[in-house]
């Protein structure tokens, strides 16, 4: 709960339910953030709920509705799809009318993604790749893909995958940069030409410093799909605060599906 705001802060109170994403110190009993950043938590919100949905569906919701503008009966393809973003890209995708195709990692996973919503979901090899295990993961790729390729494809995962997904892509397609855990990908940028694709970057929290109005109304519009039963989080494992390190060593460990969170006693 809130216990103090800020000058013009109209929409949140002392004593209301609320979520803020710190940017660090959140494993904390108590921690300081700025009142413009507080949201109101619906009321049939729980607080799990709230610590595992802004970031995760936030970061997703404005990759899809706005840096890609994602429409109806196109195709989406969802690198890392069981991860927190991943997943919330899944349900965001469908929730948006498009087709959903997931990548992950185990076939544990992959059923996992589907059981999620999407509407399938291939496995691909982990590590790094020679030349000849690029044009095989490309390869997989495309055989997932419908004829023109992907329209928009959720890359949470970088390394040789972004390459591969790129060779995958539709022309006129949207390949959404989010993030790098299988490393910074090297991407040929003639395969943008060639594609007539677009490579666009996704930085949600810059982005909700840079333009307040705009998050403002995505954040009342991912409230309204939560409310709706549209989009709900996936909570694979939750830690108590004193377990905050083996909260961190299970994400490291690649097992997680959906999010994990660390729980604070009041």
């Amino acid at each position: 709960m809130i216990s103090a705001v800020g000058e013009n802060v109209t929409d949140v109170a002392i004593g209301d339910r609320v979520i803020s994403m710190v940017g660090w110190n959140g494993m904390a009993t108590k921690v300081a953030a700025k009142a413009s950043s507080c949201i109101p938590m619906p009321a049939d919100m729980s607080f799990e709920d709230g610590a595992a949905f802004l970031m995760t569906f936030g970061t997703s919701y404005y990759a899809l509705k706005e840096r890609a503008q994602i429409q109806p009966g196109e195709t989406l393809f969802v690198l890392g799809a069981a991860g927190g973003v991943g997943l919330a890209a899944v349900m965001l995708g469908k929730a948006l009318g498009a087709r959903v195709v997931g990548a992950v990692s185990s076939p544990d996973k992959a059923a996992f993604v589907q059981e999620c919503g999407a509407d399938a979901c291939i496995v691909y090899p982990r590590g790094t790749f020679d030349g000849a295990g690029r044009k095989e993961l490309a390869a997989l790729f495309k055989a997932a893909a419908p004829e023109r390729g992907f329209d928009v494809v959720f890359d949470a995962v970088g390394g040789d995958y972004a390459e591969a997904a790129l060779r995958a892509i539709a022309w006129n397609g949207r390949l959404l940069v989010i993030g790098f855990p299988a490393g910074i990908p090297n991407v040929p940028l003639n395969l943008a030409l060639l594609k007539g694709c677009s490579i666009v970057g996704v930085f949600f929290g810059s982005f909700r410093e840079r333009e307040p109005e705009l998050d403002r109304r995505i954040v009342d519009e991912l409230m309204g799909l939560y409310e709706s039963g549209a989009i709900r989080p996936h909570i694979s494992r939750s830690f108590p605060l004193e377990q905050a390190g083996n909260a961190i060593a299970h994400l490291a460990g690649r097992s997680a599906m959906g999010k994990v969170i660390v729980t604070i006693e009041a």
